[in-house]
């Protein structure tokens, strides 16, 4: 008889002791894993891209570095680098539990820890389940690479603008890395 591997949900990882130190974890297809926190150069990014769209964000809506969103309900609990939620998306948050459903923009800045599958997994997840645009910042390149839920993505580089469908606005590549 083949033995059964049973999944955290989200209640159970609840549970556990409070994260502290250099790591954290996040509940990822029912298993935990743990996450190093990020070096400066990762923070300092995400604060550029969280005052870059608080500029251009609808009143009331939420922009914000390391925040917790369940894309699917059970047995997945992330933590997205930047994430942007509507303003009716917000209001209709649960202020005592996390985001049901991946923000409308998540934002990833890869660490070298993170694998290219693991990102693609997070992206495909997240445009799955509620997410307008998923980011890849990529500070070596000085590019972000930016996907939707049609299939379509594209790169944009150093002296383009990346059109922000969900604000009715661009945000300048350089400006994120300045």
């Amino acid at each position: 008889m083949a033995a059964t591997i049973s999944q955290l949900t989200v209640e159970e990882f609840r549970r556990l002791p409070e994260d502290s130190g250099a790591v954290y974890h996040e509940l990822r297809h029912g298993e935990i894993v743990t996450v190093t926190r990020p070096k400066l150069k990762h923070s300092l990014i995400q604060r550029s891209l969280r005052r870059l769209l608080e500029r251009v964000a609808e009143p009331a809506s939420l922009v914000d570095v390391e925040i917790a969103f369940r894309p699917v309900q059970e047995h997945e609990l992330w933590v997205a680098d930047v994430a942007y939620l509507s303003a009716e998306r917000f209001k209709q948050a649960d202020p005592e539990d996390n985001i049901h459903g991946a923000p409308d923009l998540v934002v990833e800045v890869p660490s070298p820890s993170n694998t290219v599958a693991e990102i693609f997994g997070k992206e495909k997840l997240c445009l799955e389940n509620g997410a307008k645009q998923f980011w890849v910042v990529d500070p070596d390149r000085r590019q972000v690479k930016v996907s939707t839920p049609d299939g379509r993505t594209v790169t944009y580089r150093a002296g383009q603008q990346i059109p922000l469908d969900l604000c009715a606005a661009n945000l300048a590549v350089d400006a994120i890395f300045a």
